[in-house]
Formats: structure tokens, C-alpha cells, sequence
């Protein structure tokens, strides 16, 4: 036992049903101190008021230091990290960091066996579907900076200048501007309901299934009959007019050889139109208008020519994973890129790049165009990188809260981070053709914020955070 000198204690939310938070516990055990046993001694697992707690040693073998950690499991988990004086924080820190990877990979399995249902009062019952690559690249276009869709008009801007020559500039530059004014309705056509104060709630429930019974249920019948499965219960509840309930459900999941045990389901009620009316107020913006894409991916996006012009979608995925909070501080995100107009700002950029390219910088194009598109390119989406650092910025001062956006951002994005943490190199995640920084250097930049955030020039701050971040990638 190591004399209590420093003794910290960490929660981590999930989205674990009750029937299956004890068994985090094996899964600790079997992924995380199994895997290095030289590391981990003194495992117990005990009991504590009828709950099973699991306990260890972490030792560095080469430095002594020494750990003793204690995982209660339940929502959240609760972590008790024990040290002496000699043991410095970042030790602990880095089984923190595991144990918190660890747990989301196991949340992660267990929705993955998870069947969800969601539906908008008022609005048409669409089943929840599996992102099409097409759907995806759209959201993905539409976004709050549209970036993405100005590089691929590169290669339409090739084509078009074979055949009418120097006429494709104000061809090419006609239709991005045409793209950014109408940007707002074309995401809004992607979605499958529209929020408004007369229908503000998204009602979401999970059936979350035996991993182990619904893996051997995929093996044998495929994804297919796991759709025809979740078909069947939302027939059922259409038939009875009403909205899916466990009792509705029970039958469809006994005649596929599954049970609809209630510690098994988790249900919520996201009144999402008021979160993003709050997150609006702060900013002094109009409610911008709100659109629920069904799909598990946790994303949101805002687009719009202007911020009365601006419309926000939010998928189901982003209201599983995150509590209302967390999803206010997100909503800031995008509202701060509303208020900084950044698409009319990167529409700009483009534009004095293309123009560049044909008139003054054209012979260093005709030398090599391909080391110009990669130079060029690769400095436009660094310059991104400010606007998007700067939407982190204005979301901690304008709702507040920086430190639960930096949790936001964790558990949407853990594995990228858990990637980033032990990558040898962080520069190539500064240097890709991404408009968002490393999610390390934002997590990281927005939990050292102190309350509450001040900031004179948002965006110039955000352009020295940047590249203070990537100066100290090559350290």
C-alpha cells in the first residue's frame, strides 16, 4: 500500500447500461494489464457495497516509480490514482490517459452492439443508417469552412480551362461563390428532420445487446438481418402510432434470439433547440436553423453565407455520445465560425489563390505544378487551422467553458487522439490537408485556458497558438 502523499480521484462518462458497466473491469484486465504484465502487480479484484472494484500496482521497472490505482466501475467510472512523493504527476497522468482510452474502447465494443432508435416530435420515424460515402462527403463539404469543396474544384478548373480557356476563372469562381450563398440549404437537404421551437426535442433510445451474442449473430447472419431486425420493431411501432419501447421491441429481439432487458436500454430526451438557442444568445446571434442528419457518427457542422443566414446540423451520434453540456460547448464551436463568417473568409483565401495562380505566380506554377498545388494547398489548410483554433477560442469565451469542451472533444475523437499521443511525430497531423489542428494541441490548449477566457484579437491569438503548436511538434 503506498502512503496516501498525493491521492487523485477522475470520473469518465459512458454510455454503458448498468446490465454491462461491471464488466469493464475484465476488460481492463484483459486489454490493458494483461498486455504488459512487467508493468502491473498486486491485482485484485474485491467487492465495495455489493460493487465489484478492481485495484493495482503500476511500477516502472527502470525508474521505480510507483502508482496504486483503484477502478470502481459505473456511469461514470470513478478513478483513484495514489502516488508518492517521488513519483512525478505525469506517471500518473499517463495511466489516466490509458485507463481513459481503455474505457471508451469497451464503451466503443458495446455500442457497437447496441440497435438505436431516434425520432424528432412531430417529424416522420427514419431509421437510424449507416453513413453512405456520399452522404458523408457532403457533410463533410458543407461544413462550417467548405474548404474541401474549393481544392476539388482544382481539378474541375483543369478541365473547364481545355475548353474555354481563360473564361473558366470566372466560371470556377461564379460557382464557389454560388456554393457559399446556398450552402445553408443544400446541407439542410442532406438532413432527415428540421428542429424548431414547436418540435425542439430528439428522443433516442439503445437497445445494447450481448457483445459476444451479437457478434456470433453478425457472423451468421450478416448486417442485413441486423437492419431487417431494427425494420421489424420500427414497423411495429408505426403500426401502433406510437414512438419504440421496450415492450414493442421485446418480441421482434426474442424472435432473433436476443431479450429487451431494461438494465440493458438507455433512453434521453435532448432538447436540442434550446441548447443551440442558448449557445446563439451567447453570441448575440439569431437561433440559427437546425437539422438532425440519423446517423451514430458524432459530428456537427454549421454553414451559411452570414449569421442570419445560418443553419447548424447535429447528428444522433454526437447526442449519444455527449451530455448536454458537452453538446452547448460544440454548438459554440460551430456558432463561432457563424460569427466569424469564416466561409466568406476561406472563400477569399481560395479566391486570391486561384487568381494568384493564373496571373503573377503562373511561371512558378508552369515550372512544377505539382510542388506548387502540395506547397500551396498544404499552406491554405495550415491557415485554416487558425479559424478553427480561433471557434475553439470564441466557444470558451463566449459559453464559457473550455474544460468541457476539451472533454467534447475527447471522447468524440479518442481515438485520434490515442493515435496522436503515441505517434513518434506529430508534425505530419499539422502539415495534412485538414483544416483542423492536431486534437491533441486543442485539447491541450483549451484545458490550460483559465476562467473566465479573455482574448483581445481571437484570431490573432489563435494564429500564435498555431504556430506555437507546430514549432513545438519538431521538439
Amino acid at each position: 500500500m503506498i502512503e496516501d502523499k498525493t491521492s487523485e480521484t477522475y470520473f469518465i462518462e459512458n454510455e454503458i447500461s448498468p446490465n454491462y458497466q461491471n464488466e469493464i473491469l475484465n476488460f481492463i484486465h484483459e486489454n490493458y494489464l494483461k498486455i504488459r504484465p512487467e508493468y502491473f502487480q498486486n491485482i485484485e479484484k474485491t467487492q465495495h457495497n455489493g460493487l465489484d472494484i478492481l485495484s493495482f500496482f503500476t511500477r516502472d521497472p527502470v525508474k521505480n516509480y510507483m502508482v496504486e490505482t483503484i477502478v470502481e466501475p459505473g456511469n461514470p467510472v470513478e478513478i483513484t490514482l495514489k502516488r508518492d512523493e517521488k513519483t512525478p504527476k505525469e506517471f500518473s497522468d499517463k495511466i489516466k490517459d490509458d485507463l481513459y482510452f481503455i474505457v471508451h474502447a469497451y464503451e466503443e465494443n458495446v455500442l457497437n452492439s447496441t440497435l438505436y432508435f431516434s425520432w424528432v416530435e412531430g417529424e416522420e420515424i427514419i431509421p437510424e443508417s449507416p453513413p453512405t460515402p456520399r452522404k458523408r462527403a457532403s457533410n463533410r463539404l458543407f461544413s462550417s469552412n467548405l474548404l474541401l469543396i474549393y481544392v476539388g474544384f482544382f481539378a474541375f478548373n483543369i478541365i473547364l480551362f481545355l475548353f474555354i480557356g481563360l473564361y473558366a476563372v470566372i466560371v470556377i469562381l461564379a460557382s464557389q461563390f454560388l456554393i457559399v450563398l446556398f450552402a445553408d440549404k443544400i446541407l439542410a437537404r442532406q438532413s432527415n428532420w428540421r428542429i424548431t421551437p414547436e418540435n425542439p426535442y430528439v428522443h433516442i433510445l439503445e437497445y445494447q445487446l450481448p457483445l459476444e451474442e451479437f457478434k456470433q449473430f453478425q457472423e451468421k447472419f450478416g448486417n442485413e438481418t441486423v437492419i431487417q431486425m431494427k425494420k421489424e420493431i420500427y414497423d411495429r411501432t408505426l403500426a401502433q402510432k406510437t414512438y419504440p419501447t421496450c415492450e414493442i421491441g421485446d418480441e421482434v429481439l426474442e424472435k432473433y434470439g436476443f431479450h429487451c432487458n431494461p438494465r440493458s436500454n438507455i433512453s434521453k430526451v435532448v432538447n436540442v433547440y434550446e441548447i443551440v438557442k442558448k449557445a446563439a444568445d451567447s453570441f448575440d446571434l439569431p437561433t440559427p436553423k437546425i437539422v438532425i442528419s440519423n446517423t451514430m457518427v458524432p459530428n456537427a457542422a454549421a454553414t451559411g453565407p452570414s449569421p442570419s443566414r445560418g443553419l447548424v446540423l447535429i447528428t444522433t451520434g454526437l447526442l449519444v455520445h455527449l451530455d448536454e453540456e458537452e453538446i452547448l460547448t460544440v454548438v459554440g464551436h460551430e456558432m463561432g465560425h457563424l460569427q466569424g463568417r469564416d466561409p466568406l473568409i476561406l472563400f477569399s483565401i481560395i479566391t486570391g489563390e486561384f487568381i494568384l495562380r493564373f496571373t503573377i505566380l503562373l511561371p512558378i506554377v508552369l515550372i512544377s505544378p505539382l510542388i506548387y498545388i502540395i506547397f500551396a494547398f498544404a499552406l491554405i489548410f495550415f491557415v485554416a487551422k487558425f479559424f478553427e483554433t480561433r471557434a475553439d477560442l470564441l466557444s470558451a469565451i463566449k459559453i464559457g467553458k473550455p474544460d468541457i469542451l476539451a472533454e467534447a472533444l475527447r471522447k468524440i475523437a479518442f481515438k485520434r487522439l490515442q493515435m496522436e499521443r503515441v505517434s513518434r511525430s506529430r508534425i505530419p497531423g499539422w502539415l495534412a490537408w485538414d483544416p483542423h489542428p492536431p486534437i491533441y494541441f486543442r485539447i491541450d490548449r483549451l484545458e490550460k485556458m483559465k476562467t473566465p477566457v479573455e482574448a483581445k484579437n481571437p484570431l490573432i491569438q489563435s494564429a500564435k497558438d498555431v504556430f506555437n503548436g507546430f514549432i513545438a511538434a519538431f521538439k
